[in-house]
């Protein structure tokens, strides 16, 4: 009996995804909820698990596009686990066993010269079907036609990883040829990816992720539909770093997670949008269907992050209820999830104002564009020292730390001068941090 696998409904929006890796190979087993492909969909990745234990059976191939509904694949339930009881290899094993010799058989000479461990042919048993390795090792594998065979897993239970297809590369290319051990092959952090010769010219063509696709879309869907304009400020940081100096140890042994600067900006920013309700609002159509202007009485802060496959846009939910120790475990989790393509759809829905922090890749000032249907979003930049007039010595220009932010908004819904108020109050609040703690 076989089961099929289907491209389950993943969000009221999504109706297809590509397969961006098959985890499994054809034939083999497969335990029932464990994951056998990795879907990406135009909002998130997810994982495709078992829906019964047997042996697998693929039917569309890693960068096929599926719809909803799709059948990829199969799981043959009478199938049973290479070297199970009953099963074929198992029984060919046990009828290849000989008989007891009549006679003591004579002991095999040794070879002369012992040939290098990673020139030795793998054994009959270790099949190339029987390797197990992560996508990414596969597709670095194929890229460099190297036979996962010979290749030592250092991953759990025997896993090939990426840098173990490194280190096999490099120790067939190095000095010491194919006998070159794998243990002076480099460690990962080392490996440095080829390198086009000067003057080369080639071009490559590369797809677009679903992922990618959406993200697109909906940038060029807010430059053509807000009035978007960008006002800016810049803010002193000295008060908030050194309030972080000074309890950021203590703040990390007490709720297990570090002091960072983002849980002060989203406490800002939820102060400075109860005060500025129209920042926190939509422009959305009524039921006649005419324009009309959504507010919320609720902060739900999304944190733009750089994923490895595209950016995301994760949520805190009730971000005005929570404590600093609770934003940092939310932004910590969210981030952890996003780069591990574990977030969930409904992680990412939602959000009624959004934060990104283009300083933590060096970005001194930019223009951020809106993420509909949000009217408003907050870009943080870069901390540098600048000469600045002392703010308590009025004439004396001092270096302090600071940091442009950057509110881009629809202007169809929010006026300038509610703008340049709602940019003041973060001002304010991080530059006087005792603020945040007071609600003022």
């Amino acid at each position: 009996m076989a089961t099929e696998i289907v491209i389950p409904n993943v969000g009221e929006s999504v109706t297809s995804g590509v397969i961006s890796a098959w985890r499994k190979k054809d034939g083999d087993y497969v335990d029932r909820d464990e994951p056998v492909l990795d879907l990406e969909t135009d909002k998130i990745t997810m994982e495709i698990t078992a829906p019964a234990s047997g042996v697998l059976k693929r039917l569309a191939g890693e960068g096929d596009e599926v719809p909803v509904g799709a059948v990829v694949g199969s799981v043959d339930e009478s199938g049973t686990r290479a070297g199970a009881p009953g099963s074929g290899e198992a029984r060919a094993q046990t009828g290849a066993q000989p008989s007891a010799p009549a006679s003591r058989a004579e002991p095999p000479k040794a070879p002369e010269t012992p040939a290098p461990a990673l020139a030795t042919p793998p054994p009959a048993a270790a099949r190339a079907e029987d390797v197990r390795a992560t996508p990414l090792a596969e597709r670095i594998a194929k890229e460099r036609n190297v036979d996962l065979s010979r290749v030592v897993g250092t991953g759990a239970g025997g896993r090939i990883r990426e840098h173990d297809v490194l280190a096999y590369v490099q120790s067939q290319n190095g000095p010491g040829g194919q006998g070159a051990p794998a243990a002076q092959a480099p460690q990962p952090a080392q490996a440095r990816p080829a390198q086009a010769p000067a003057g080369a010219r080639a071009v490559s063509l590369k797809k677009m992720t679903p992922l990618r696709q959406r993200v697109a879309a909906r940038l060029v869907e807010a430059q053509h539909t807000a009035a978007m304009l960008t006002t800016f400020n810049e803010c002193d940081m000295t008060a908030v770093m050194s309030l972080r100096k000074r309890y950021k140890e203590p703040f990390e042994k007490k709720h297990g997670v570090g002091l960072g600067f983002m849980s002060f900006f989203v406490k800002a920013a939820t102060g400075a949008l109860r005060a500025s309700p129209m920042v926190n609002g939509y422009i959305v159509t009524d039921e006649g269907g005419q324009l009309a202007i959504e507010t919320h009485d609720y902060c739900d802060v999304a944190i733009a992050v750089a994923g490895p496959k595209g950016l995301v846009v994760p949520v805190i939910r009730n971000a005005e209820t929570l404590s600093f120790a609770e934003i940092e475990l939310a932004v910590k989790d969210l981030a952890t999830r996003a780069k591990d393509g574990k977030l969930d759809l409904s992680d990412l829905q939602g959000g009624t104002f959004t934060i990104t922090n283009g300083g933590i890749f060096g970005s001194l000032q930019s223009t951020p564009i809106l993420n509909p249907p949000q009217s408003a979003i907050l870009g943080m930049h870069a901390i540098k020292n600048r000469p600045v007039e002392h703010p308590e010595r009025p004439g004396e220009i001092a270096l302090r730390p600071m940091m442009y932010l950057a509110l881009s908004y629809d202007h169809r819904i929010i006026d300038g001068a509610e703008a340049v108020t709602f940019l003041v109050n973060i001002k304010n609040a991080i530059e006087s941090p005792e603020r945040l703690m007071l609600d003022l």
